[in-house]
């Protein structure tokens, strides 16, 4: 039994160790979350390859005007004796060697000299187009950052949800026993104490769906985080103050037009499109490239070459280009147009993105003056009902209707302070200085 005894102790404790290590805790800030969040992205990591890509087709226009050298070279056998009939003058091809093989190598270099600008605005335009990359990532940033404090706001709103919840939980159940006791006793009929423990059970129900939602809260940050799902997260209630420095609209409205990086970013798009029409209007011009040859031909017995050596100048033209309409001309102008169109229509919707979280802002700070009054009132009420139901002049259905509104007043301070910071990091991200803030 002793042996038994103690195999029971170490294996609830390993147990204990073991739940204590699958659960770990973490304190972060908002700001920590948001750049453990932005680290961790697995949306940036393909903003990085897309970069990446950029980045090589900007590598592949530069190589186009770098020099040209290839090198080829061929051995032959002839099993059988070829005929060779010399058309030289003088010469004759009878009683001529036997020729059964053949060597020759030959080296080709070609310097781009003048390509109509096509290889400068490839160059330039791939530029620009990296540049879009990067600033589009710098956007997606943004978004992330905003995507993080919404949930770290859900965490924080579900955390104090369940911690009133447990305050009332107790005072409801401690009541429970005051009127248990008062049943016993003649005091009050056994239908106001179910009433009271009818409340008791909606309270546990809500502390349920509370806890609930913070499980659910606490995974999806987790993931955000790039953190083990088993991590539980302790917020900072502090970040709920940050939204009482509200400026003007217009400081906001020309941060937005300073900073939103998709705005910079169809900037970029749209200097490529200038350059790509460029480049495209430039397929009617020749191209003119320095070329230059080295060839050697071994042919035993009958003919050798070495130290043949060319130099020339080469010039293309495509002479279709005469009759048929240049499509990539009319492609690239379309496109012009289309970015045009879209860097008005975005202009226009930041304009109106920034006033409606201006908007939303300012009710949200509004809403908190709102709550907390209710929030005294509601108390209040709780008192003054609780002293008259104590005397005998309100009913218990009375009691529970003002601890119920009591409950409910105080938990929306809590999340309208919370609805207000988060409010306020949506107007940072809708102005494009969210991650600088």
């Amino acid at each position: 039994m002793k042996r038994i005894s103690n195999s029971v102790i170490a294996l609830s404790l390993f147990i204990g160790i073991a739940n204590a290590n699958a659960q770990e805790r973490k304190q972060l800030t908002l700001d920590e979350a948001v750049q453990l969040g932005i680290q961790n992205s697995k949306s940036l990591k393909i903003d990085a390859a897309k970069i990446e890509e950029a980045t090589a087709d900007l590598l592949a226009a530069k190589n186009r005007q770098l020099p040209e050298l290839s090198i080829s070279g061929s051995y032959l056998y002839l099993p059988s004796k070829p005929n060779i009939d010399l058309k030289i003058p003088g010469v004759s091809s009878a009683g001529g060697p036997e020729v059964h093989q053949v060597a020759y190598g030959s080296a080709n270099l070609s310097v781009p000299i003048y390509s109509g600008g096509r290889i400068k605005y490839g160059i330039q335009s791939a530029k620009y187009l990296v540049e879009a990359s990067k600033l589009s990532t710098e956007n997606d940033k943004v978004a992330i950052a905003y995507n993080v404090a919404q949930a770290y706001n859900n965490l924080f709103k579900a955390n104090q949800s369940i911690k009133v919840l447990e305050e009332n939980l107790s005072a409801s159940q401690k009541r429970d026993e005051t009127f248990l006791k008062l049943e016993n006793n003649g005091v009050i009929a056994r239908n106001d104490r179910l009433k009271a423990n009818l409340q008791t059970s909606n309270i546990e129900l809500q502390l349920l769906e509370a806890k609930n939602n913070y499980n659910i809260a606490n995974i999806n940050m987790d993931l955000l985080l790039g953190l083990p799902e088993a991590t539980e997260i302790e917020v900072d209630q502090q970040y709920i103050d940050e939204a009482d420095d509200v400026k003007p609209v217009d400081f906001y409205l020309n941060e937005a037009r300073e900073n939103r990086k998709d705005l910079q970013a169809l900037d970029q798009q749209r200097k490529a499109a200038e350059l790509g029409t460029k480049s495209a209007k430039a397929e009617n011009l020749p191209s003119i490239v320095f070329t230059s040859g080295y060839v050697a031909a071994d042919i035993p017995k009958f003919l050798t070459i070495y130290n043949a050596v060319n130099v020339g100048v080469g010039v293309s033209y495509n002479l279709s280009n005469l009759w048929k309409e240049n499509s990539a001309l009319k492609q690239s102008k379309a496109r012009e147009m289309q970015l045009s169109a879209t860097n008005e229509l975005l202009n226009d919707n930041i304009k109106l993105e920034v006033n409606r979280e201006y908007q939303n802002s300012d009710y949200s700070k509004k809403r908190i003056a709102v709550f907390e009054k209710a929030a005294v009132q509601a108390n209040e009420n709780y008192r003054i009902t609780k002293n008259k139901y104590d005397n005998g002049l309100a009913t218990m259905t009375e009691l529970l209707d003002a601890d119920a509104a009591q409950i409910s007043a105080n938990v929306g301070v809590i999340n309208a302070k919370a609805d207000a910071a988060l409010a306020y990091r949506k107007l940072l991200q809708t102005t494009g200085i969210l991650t600088s803030k």
